[in-house]
């Protein structure tokens, strides 16, 4: 085992109980994290297929709206002249907010229309009411434009939330969780390998004590025989002066 397969760490029971915590917490961060990435990718599925429609409504609003524009201009005759005239102020305005998705922030806008109609005298003369289809058209054609540009501000969001999720996920897996696992087992290997150690140590000095106290034992047991021999010999000496 290379030292990159595993962490730099010395083995010991307190290191044992760490990487067992470390452990657990990547196995939690990598459920967390795919769940995160499942709900992303359920608002992705969703939010493109609202795309799809929304570009299709779209393109059926522009092309309303372009009819009703020529319809306009065909009794009515050129209105540029007082449309540029009062366009110092805008009356669509766009306001933006936050959606939180699984702790991702998706800006969303929304198209909301100040004030007065300052055309809404226009067309009196001739025209009024394919003026005001005109109007109507045109502020449904930018209330779907604001709508799909939201929509796909959130996918591209989203597209790239997912891609840094799934790379985590990905790390975690094959690369962070795999590392911690070696190192535990490395750990471990060499606490068994140290038990052995030191079982073979106490083994070989209980054998040692053993050969010491046999030959303890021996000594004394000799010592004491001798004894016994110079108490026998004294004693078999004294008797026989008592005999003379």
């Amino acid at each position: 085992m290379s030292g990159k397969d595993k962490i730099a760490i010395f083995p010991s029971r307190g290191a044992q109980a760490g990487m067992k915590i470390r452990l657990k917490g990547a196995e939690t961060g990598h459920r967390l994290l795919k769940k995160k990435v499942e709900a992303l990718k359920i608002r992705f599925r969703a939010i493109l297929k609202k795309i799809i429609d929304t570009k299709q409504m779209v393109g059926e609003a522009m092309r309303e709206a372009a009819f009703s524009l020529a319809e306009v201009k065909f009794q009515t005759g050129d209105i540029n002249q007082y449309v540029i005239q009062n366009v110092s102020t805008a009356q669509v305005r766009i306001t933006s907010r936050k959606d939180n998705v699984a702790g991702i922030n998706l800006p969303v806008f929304e198209s909301n229309v100040d004030g007065n109609d300052r055309y809404e005298l226009t067309g009196i003369a001739r025209g009024g009411q394919q003026l005001t289809k005109m109007k109507k058209c045109y502020l449904q054609a930018v209330k779907l434009l604001v709508d799909l540009a939201s929509m796909q501000t959130s996918f591209i969001t989203l597209d790239k939330a997912i891609k840094v999720t799934n790379r985590r996920v990905n790390a975690i897996e094959h690369v962070i969780i795999p590392r911690i696992e070696r190192t535990l087992a490395y750990i471990i290997s060499e606490l068994d390998e140290m038990e052995r150690e030191e079982f073979y140590r106490l083994k070989k000095i209980q054998d040692k004590k053993k050969i010491l106290r046999s030959k303890k034992e021996a000594a004394l047991a000799a010592s004491l025989a001798e004894k016994q021999e110079k108490a026998a010999s004294l004693i078999e000496e004294y008797d026989e002066d008592i005999m003379f």
